[in-house]
């Protein structure tokens, strides 16, 4: 049997891009555009990516290493202000084992001619994936993906 325990945590992640709020909200919004960027090590494969960006609107993103586990993102968007914000809830899977369920928010704010994106994610972690430091770590990792991204630099080397 498995032994059940949660664990709450908040982070908060600031990046400044060189690029104007609505080009940064076209890389989050945009299903191409995300592909780039949100994806695991380029030794993982992509199981499916499926992306319906609207409010109530669902992503599926899935993959992993070759043997396993499948890591799978499942989210809702529960709010959109184009160009400005996007929030939505989200759980986390390793094969089918939910490890985690989080409310996340992407605020966009003009920073002279680029963005200040400041990502804030309140989580539930769950039954013993209790390492908030590791989510965050990879979510730094992606917001890196996204910035080289809009450079057009080599995202998940």
């Amino acid at each position: 049997m498995t032994k059940r325990s949660v664990k709450h945590d908040t982070f908060t992640i600031e990046r400044s891009y060189a690029a104007a709020p609505a080009r940064v909200f076209f890389a989050l919004s945009d299903k191409t555009a995300k592909s780039k960027w949100f994806a695991g090590p380029d030794d993982w494969g992509v199981a499916r990516f499926e992306m319906d960006f609207r409010i109530g609107g669902r992503e599926t993103n899935s993959g992993g290493p070759k043997g396993g586990p499948v890591h799978r993102f499942e989210a809702i968007y529960q709010d959109i202000v184009p160009d400005q914000r996007i929030i939505y809830s989200y759980d986390m899977y390793l094969d089918d084992r939910r490890i985690s369920v989080s409310l996340a928010t992407m605020e966009l704010k003009p920073e002279g001619t680029g963005t200040k994106l400041v990502f804030t994610e309140q989580g539930a972690f769950l039954d013993g994936y209790d390492e908030p430091g590791q989510r965050q770590r990879g979510t730094e990792d992606l917001l890196d993906a996204l910035g080289a991204s809009l450079k057009g630099a080599p995202v998940n080397a």
